[in-house]
């Protein structure tokens, strides 16, 4: 079963995410980001959702987490709970 670990940014706006993100890519740190702005619990673990398996998410979730590229910050993912940036750090199929 493919398993990955993953941190991400939980948010309530588009465009926080997408300031977010743009800080990011500015050279921001991603867990210092999560500590300070998402809304999720993980943020208090710099947005470390540790491994998970294929189905443990939300499907829009899994699609970027399975799909995307390593190390990459993918959104925002409009979920139920919001607006997610997500990065990838591992996984196996």
């Amino acid at each position: 079963m493919a398993r990955a670990k993953a941190r991400h940014i939980l948010v309530s706006t588009e465009e926080k995410c997408n300031e977010l993100k743009a800080e990011i890519e500015g050279g921001a740190d991603f867990g210092k980001l999560a500590a300070e702005h998402s809304s999720c619990p993980s943020g208090q673990r710099g947005g470390d959702l540790g491994e998970f398996g294929k189905g443990q998410m939300v499907p829009e979730f899994d699609e970027v987490v399975f799909t995307g590229d390593l190390n990459a910050v993918h959104g925002p993912v409009k979920t139920q709970f919001g607006y997610h940036l997500l990065e990838v750090t591992e996984r196996t199929d």
